[in-house]
């Protein structure tokens, strides 16, 4: 347990800020078990200086100092917006119901006495530094919800406000349209409301993934099968774009994951590959074994992306969406999808592009139970 603790805090950086060595010796030495990384100030006045050049997670603060003492140094850190999340925890000899209630109110999390309990001051840090590490995600979750809503809010928009003046405009002018015209028409409110269709999907599975209402099932897979059902859903689309779809995946290839995710993921790497390959262009879907993996790929000759492209496509917090060789319209959020869907089957998605030569998108998946 102590070995898997210290191998999981190695990120945790903590400070310890006492005038007398040996008490930062004796704390050190209390937390040096559980594999923090840790730093050391033997005044106030140091202690703000470094957390202005270093990033700490935690700071175990003495109250009496000469010069600034614990509880301005307090003040200080947290009137800075810099440092004003930084867990406080006062680590002194005063015990009096006063000194207590003035810790807090300089915005401290915790208040340990000394001398202190080792395995005391071991479980308040560790309880701590968890605490912050939770908020953060926590913060991280709330600021990439927010950013995809906009995202949908943004995308779904357009769409609805498209299907909504084609409408209009073919029923006050139906009489007047030729039958060529209006089913030109009904072309486009078909097409602006497959895009919407395919959005609001994402938004499901996506909002369904983030709550934990999107079963996680398992079972040994047909990745043949599955192949060769989402090449039947995209051969039309491949048909009227002139692109080539080949299923190489060989027959009897067969994988340990959940079906339902591990459809969303095919779905969204196949239709990307579509989306950018020109007319005459070739996808095709592979696959084989390789050691205990199932290997997978979906390839495209399309137009492929720059290096500075490649670092967006898997982030939410720089999303961008890109036209496709025929101006399809996108959200830029199926390969998002894809990476979390791959994660949650214990599988990492890798990409290989080359600038008007195509992508390769490969994932792998376990063979049998993990």
């Amino acid at each position: 347990m102590v070995g898997r603790n210290a191998e999981e805090n190695k990120s945790f950086c903590i400070l310890i800020v006492d005038d007398v060595d040996k008490n930062i010796q004796l704390v050190a030495n209390c937390l040096k078990t559980e594999g923090y990384s840790m730093s050391y100030a033997q005044s106030g006045e140091r202690a703000l200086e470094m957390v202005k050049a270093q990033d700490f997670d935690l700071i175990l603060l003495d109250v009496m100092m000469p010069g600034l003492d614990g509880f301005e140094v307090c003040h200080q850190l947290k009137a800075d917006p810099e440092t004003a999340l930084v867990p406080v925890v006062f680590l002194t000899a005063k015990t009096d119901n006063a000194s207590l209630v003035q810790a807090f109110e300089m915005g401290a999390v915790d208040f340990v006495t000394k001398p202190f309990n080792a395995k005391e001051l071991r479980l308040r840090v560790r309880t701590h530094l968890n605490l912050k590490r939770t908020r953060e995600r926590l913060t991280q979750t709330n600021q990439l919800k927010d950013k995809f809503f906009s995202i949908i809010a943004h995308d779904l928009k357009s769409p609805v406000s498209s299907l909504l003046g084609l409408a209009q405009v073919l029923a006050e002018g139906i009489d007047e349209f030729s039958p060529q015209e209006a089913q030109g028409f009904a072309q486009k409110i078909f097409d602006t409301g497959l895009r919407a269709s395919t959005l609001l999907d994402q938004l499901l599975d996506w909002a369904r993934s983030h709550q934990g209402k999107m079963p996680y099932e398992p079972t040994e897979l047909s990745l043949s099968a599955l192949a060769q059902e989402n090449c039947d859903l995209f051969s039309e689309t491949a048909q009227v774009k002139g692109i080539t779809l080949v299923n190489l995946v060989p027959m009897g290839l067969k994988a340990f994951a959940d079906k339902k995710s591990m459809s969303v993921v095919i779905r969204n790497l196949l239709g990307n590959a579509l989306k950018f390959t020109h007319s005459g262009g070739l996808v095709e879907l592979g696959g084989d074994v390789i050691g205990s993996r199932a290997h997978f790929w979906v390839k495209d000759t399309g137009r492929g992306m720059e290096p500075d492209q490649l670092e967006r496509i898997f982030r939410l917090d720089l999303h961008s969406s890109t036209e496709g060789t025929a101006g399809e319209k996108g959200t830029g959020l199926g390969l998002i999808l894809a990476q979390e869907f791959l994660e949650n089957n214990q599988a990492q998605i890798t990409v290989k592009s080359t600038p008007g030569k195509g992508s390769v998108f490969t994932f792998d998946l376990p063979l049998n139970p993990f």
